[in-house]
């Protein structure tokens, strides 16, 4: 199958009987498949970059002075939604970091696709190699006509997680991406034991990386068991942090310090509660000025501007994520998830829902449906799942939400800047499809689509800053797709004829009733909630 086959890592065999990395395949005289970028069909959507696992294919208005040093097979084309001056637009994809998973292809809207397929090889004779280089000294975030509140206007952002150790076609990482282009260098994360760890941190490399100015997410992984007390902990010590960073710039203040730094130092204190550009490069510039006055000072004022030193970078507050799976965060860790969203501090969530155990092996977790087969659940789950969105928001000052960034991109994008921004605990729950589902996972996006479509996952926001009567969003449309086609689409649903084939059409039949009962249950929150 492998000779004359060039066939993508995400439409081998998922159980891991074939080579799953590009240089075995290499070795074995195929030439793995990376995707080319047809300008001319492109809309500038940006849909594949925020798409991709792997970060390996990026968006990037260019101002056409920064274009005089480029190489000729750099092909950049104009920017057709600028408004203040003329920018050039170029997708990048990076051949060497590509896993060939194909799903910016399947994703792209394009009537006629702006991605095809090409051999690794045909790109590096294109000069693609070249192409990636010159593309990483263009500069990141530069915008007109979009806005980073948007798809398209985010994915001009740099991601601070990429190339990542992942499965191909990975339904997890997408999230953790945007997470990162939404939270910057901001970012303090605590992850759970799982697949969001290992793809997170795998030795000798991360793929948590730095930005132009050399930041980026601080990372660290906990035990299973409790990995949200460790992300509570991190914001203790943010708080402490920056409660102590006040109290030496008072200090600092009625001392006396120069000019300069007194204006910087109250124009900062007065942007206390800021996340924007102006406070971060306020921060930038209060941090040089006290280095500097720190260097000469004497007296009692030498300790005193010392501690600003090591506080300089919590001017600005962080942000502080706690990651992990379901089996972390439905089963395992649960007691500690709860006991953090009831201690109302600002931390944010993010659960990664496979709906399964997957970096053990694909053994049943709470978050598995009725039906599904796993180890543990040979015969089909028979029970239904933990209903946790709504267990969570019952608390009342919790923001939850449900998304599925294949389904309704811009809900995601939304959902997770609003956790980032609500001042106190959030958790997002993320659909993700995952290589024990037994699909082809070049279309993992898709199936998050095809999942709400067919009323199998939820969409909506519960925020408790808002209005009474507002708080809570559904956004879920009625089914358009059988839910019956949809679980009968994959491997853990199908699974079931042979291992408990004398009751699998009942419960097939009992799933899709427990999912109706599930999302009229929501529907019906906003009345109450």
């Amino acid at each position: 199958k492998l000779e004359g086959d060039d066939i993508p890592v995400s439409q081998m065999s998922f159980d891991g009987t074939l080579p799953t990395g590009t240089s075995k395949l290499e070795k074995r005289g195929v030439a793995p498949r990376v995707p080319n970028w047809i300008n001319d069909n492109c809309i500038q959507c940006n849909q594949c970059v925020q798409s991709c696992p792997h970060a390996a294919i990026r968006a990037k208005m260019i101002e056409p002075e920064k274009m005089a040093d480029a190489p000729e097979t750099f092909d950049a084309i104009d920017y057709k939604a600028s408004k203040q001056k003329p920018l050039k637009y170029k997708i990048q994809v990076f051949i060497e970091d590509c896993q060939g998973c194909g799903v910016c292809i399947e994703t792209c809207p394009a009537k006629t696709k702006a991605l095809e397929w090409s051999s690794i090889e045909a790109e590096r004779e294109a000069g693609e190699n070249a192409n990636e280089e010159f593309f990483e000294t263009l500069p990141y975030g530069t915008l007109d006509g979009s806005s980073e509140e948007n798809v398209k206007g985010m994915q001009f952002r740099q991601p601070l997680f990429e190339f990542s150790g992942a499965c191909a076609g990975c339904g997890e990482t997408p999230y953790v991406k945007l997470v990162t282009q939404i939270c910057g260098d901001r970012m303090v994360v605590a992850n759970a034991t799982g697949c969001s760890s290992i793809y997170g941190g795998t030795f000798p490399t991360i793929p948590y990386c730095k930005n132009e100015l050399g930041r980026g997410p601080a990372w660290g992984n906990s035990l299973f068991e409790d990995n949200a007390e460790y992300g509570f902990g991190m914001r203790l010590a943010v708080d402490s942090n920056r409660k102590l960073l006040e109290t030496y710039v008072e200090k600092a203040l009625s001392m006396g310090v120069s000019a300069d730094l007194s204006g910087a130092l109250k124009a900062q204190m007065e942007m206390w509660g800021a996340k924007d550009a102006a406070a971060i490069a306020g921060q930038s510039k209060v941090g040089e000025l006290v280095k500097a006055e720190a260097a000469k000072a004497t007296g009692e004022l030498k300790p005193v501007l010392a501690k600003i030193v090591e506080l300089k970078d919590y001017f600005v507050d962080k942000s502080v994520w706690i990651f992990g799976g379901d089996g972390w965060a439905y089963d395992i860790g649960y007691g500690g998830v709860d006991h953090v969203v009831a201690m109302g501090k600002n931390v944010n969530i993010l659960v990664v829902d496979t709906e399964v155990y997957s970096n053990t092996g694909g053994q049943a977790s709470k978050a598995t449906p009725i039906a599904a087969v796993a180890k543990f659940a040979n015969s089909g789950m028979q029970l239904t799942k933990k209903n946790m969105g709504f267990m969570c928001m019952s608390y009342g000052y919790v923001y939850v939400a449900s998304i599925a960034l294949g389904s309704n991109r811009n809900q995601a994008q939304k959902a997770l800047m609003e956790a980032e921004a609500y001042d106190g605990p959030s958790i997002v729950f993320a659909y993700a499809p995952c290589i024990n589902h037994g699909i082809d996972m070049s279309k993992s996006q898709l199936e998050e689509k095809r999942a709400v479509d067919a009323g199998y996952w939820p969409l909506y926001r519960y925020n408790p800053a808002e209005e009474e009567g507002k708080k809570f969003k559904w956004e879920t449309k009625d089914p358009t797709a059988s839910y019956q086609d949809f679980i009968r689409s994959e491997r853990r649903y199908t699974a079931l004829k042979a291992t408990n084939p004398e009751h699998a059409e009942e419960l097939f039949a009992t799933a899709e009733e427990d999912a109706k009962k599930r999302m009229e249950f929501y529907k019906k929150l906003g009345d109450i909630m």
